[in-house]
């Protein structure tokens, strides 16, 4: 039995219908089952951050979002520990590197989360992916009302991953050997701009968009609902991609046999989300 926390999420849920295909017995936690829409052969349980235990019962390998958490992890790890889990994948992130600022709030999250897995006992992969393709989804609203994107740093360059390529690696994570004790880091695997990424979301969609750059100041509005803590660390995280060539792995190759897909395919993959 394989856990799987955060499963309504892009990786999540991506990786769910993975094991799922390939006939692994699959337990996933969210707080919405009754929502869900995930395959019929997977378990879909509540997740309860406050009783963790029966949802581990059985299991052998957990797949772990710092966020699907729920804020308890070392109670959901030492629950995991107890029910017999021997092996944990973590979606980390690729902010934890040699260099990097410590204090920004998500490599706390993130390497707060590594050290406590380190802690718990349990054997333990890392995956750290850099910009996720799915953090174009945020200009869907404006696409779908019009062909001008506003948007900031129009030149921060990243190599966006296919949250499928994560999944796929963390499906390789938790059914092969020789990941454990290793970080593996993740990119797509070319840099795009975010004028580069807005072309190409317009031809799968087939409309010529424009990209506008806002100033950082004026930035909130276009993160609703991100803590002013967390924004400030986006936005000088953003700044600092602009004009600098972002890491480029061929790790989703080395693990899966396939090349990560580029975003002009993660485009033509979401067409429908930006569509109205």
């Amino acid at each position: 039995m394989i856990v799987v926390t955060g499963a309504t999420g892009n990786v999540g849920r991506a990786l769910v219908a993975r094991l799922v295909a390939d006939g692994r017995a699959v337990r996933a936690l969210t707080r919405a089952p009754e929502t869900a829409g995930l395959p019929d052969k997977a378990e879909v349980v509540r997740f309860r951050p406050d009783d963790p235990a029966p949802l581990l019962a059985g299991a052998t390998k957990l797949f772990l979002y710092v966020q699907g958490a729920g804020g308890r992890l070392p109670e959901l790890l030492a629950a995991a520990r107890t029910a017999g889990v021997r092996h944990v994948v973590l979606l980390s992130s690729g902010i934890i590197r040699e260099g990097a600022d410590e204090t920004h709030p998500i490599h706390v999250m993130h390497a707060t989360a590594e050290r406590q897995i380190r802690d718990s006992g349990l054997a333990w992969t890392f995956l750290r992916p850099n910009a996720f393709a799915t953090n174009a989804l945020q200009w869907a609203p404006q696409i779908r009302t019009g062909d001008t994107v506003r948007g900031v740093f129009a030149g921060m360059l990243t190599a966006p991953i296919h949250e499928d390529d994560i999944a796929a690696v963390a499906e390789r994570a938790l059914l092969d050997d020789g990941h454990e004790g290793v970080a593996h880091r993740l990119t797509g695997p070319e840099a795009t701009t975010n004028t580069d990424q807005i072309a190409a979301i317009g031809r799968a969609v087939g409309r010529g968009l424009t990209f506008v750059e806002v100033p950082p100041q004026e930035a909130g509005p276009l993160f609703p609902g991100t803590p002013p803590e967390f924004l400030q660390g986006l936005l000088k995280s953003f700044a600092a991609t602009v004009g600098v060539a972002p890491e480029i792995t061929t790790t989703v190759e080395e693990i899966t046999g396939r090349p990560a897909r580029a975003f002009a395919r993660w485009a033509a993959d979401h067409a429908a989300d930006f569509r109205p």
